[in-house]
This record gives structure tokens, C-alpha cells and sequence, in this order.
């Protein structure tokens, strides 16, 4: 009998030792694939070689878009040059306004010079000044009086029939109080009325030598 139970129990050892080694080989194996679990966790995804006709077919497919941004800008450009054609007078209207100006300062200056002889000023001239660049104004007319009450007769003359012909005033007037030399400023044309030995002292003619003379007689 005591045989027995030492057989026994050698076999009871011999089973737990076994299965020890079995739950050895589990844990080492259960071990194993979570560590493979991880490395192919950690492991980067491969990157996809991208090849030469991919890139020529994203290249290819972007090219119409800028051919649509250059046809969006063309109109503006042709809306421009429409502008600039609408500012940009024509030659012709150019000089049929400058011949129209011309005209108008010759009424003006005809209406001063019969203002000036109607109240029997003497020696009536304008100097054509448009073409001296350091003018102040187109033309100058001069004429000149023996009395102070003549000159102040013609200025008053001046610029009523200013007012009553060509519809203009007067924007400024100096030299009243004295009258020795009265200007009128019609911003184109100055007139000058001198009292006559003032003209002979100051002699704008001479000064404005190089101006296209006008007489004026009656």
C-alpha cells in the first residue's frame, strides 16, 4: 500500500510540472503576437511611389484653369482701352474749339476797342499775348486819355457795353480812385486806360514787343 501512493503522487508531480511548461508555451505565445501586434502598429505605411504619368495627368488637368483666369482678364483690358478711347478728344473737336475760342475773343476785343473809340480814346491797340509762355492772360489792350474824367468815361463805357454784347463782368477793376491808370481784368483780355503821359512813362508796348500788335481806328 505505501507503494502505491508514492506512485501516485509522483504522478500528481509529474502532471503539474507539465502543465506549468503548457502554461509557459501559452504566456510565451500570447507574448509573442502582442509584440507583433506592435511592431506592426508602429511600423510607417509605405509610401506609394507616385509615377512620371500621375504627374503629367495632375499637371495636364490644372492647365485649363489658367487659361480660364486669361480669357476672365481680356475683357477687362478691352474695357480699358474703351475708357481711353471715350477720354481721348478727337484732333478734329480740338481745333474747331480752339477756332471757336479765337472767335469769341475777337467779338470781345472788337466790343472793347468800339467802347474805347466811342468815347474818343486814343491810339486803341491789343497785343496778342497766347503765344508768350509767361502771359498772365491772351491779350492786352491799351489805349489812352488826356483827362482823368475821360478815363474814368471810357472805363465805365467798357464795362457796360461788356455787359450788354458779350453778356461778361468785370472780375476785377483797380486803379479808380485815381484813374490815372484804370486796369480791367476779363481773365483772356486786360484792358489798360491810362491818362496819356502815364502810357508814354510806363510803355507796356514796348515790355510786350515780341506780341502781334492790332490797331484799332475808327
Amino acid at each position: 500500500m505505501p507503494l502505491k501512493k508514492e506512485s501516485t503522487s509522483k504522478e500528481a508531480k509529474t502532471k503539474k510540472v507539465v502543465s506549468s511548461e503548457i502554461s509557459i508555451d501559452k504566456t510565451t505565445k500570447t507574448v509573442k503576437k502582442v509584440a507583433a501586434k506592435k511592431t506592426a502598429i508602429k511600423k510607417p505605411a509605405a509610401k506609394k511611389e507616385v509615377s512620371a504619368e500621375t504627374v503629367e495627368k495632375k499637371v495636364a488637368v490644372k492647365k485649363p484653369a489658367l487659361k480660364k483666369t486669361v480669357t476672365k482678364e481680356a475683357p477687362l483690358k478691352k474695357e480699358v482701352s474703351k475708357k481711353s478711347a471715350v477720354k481721348t478728344p478727337d484732333s478734329n473737336q480740338i481745333v474747331v474749339k480752339q477756332a471757336v475760342v479765337k472767335e469769341i475773343d475777337q467779338i470781345e476785343l472788337k466790343c472793347i476797342a468800339d467802347a474805347i473809340l466811342d468815347k474818343k480814346g486814343s491810339y486803341v491797340c491789343s497785343l496778342n499775348l497766347s503765344a508768350i509762355g509767361t502771359a498772365i492772360c491772351d491779350y492786352f489792350v491799351i489805349c489812352n486819355a488826356d483827362s482823368r474824367p475821360q478815363v474814368m468815361a471810357i472805363a465805365d463805357n467798357i464795362e457796360e457795353m461788356m455787359i450788354k454784347k458779350c453778356k461778361r463782368k468785370v472780375l476785377r477793376m483797380q486803379g479808380k480812385e485815381n484813374a490815372f491808370w484804370i486796369i480791367l481784368d476779363y481773365a483772356n483780355i486786360v484792358v489798360h486806360v491810362f491818362q496819356t503821359e502815364y502810357r508814354q512813362f510806363y510803355r507796356i508796348e514796348d515790355l510786350w514787343a515780341d506780341a502781334e500788335k492790332t490797331i484799332y481806328q475808327e
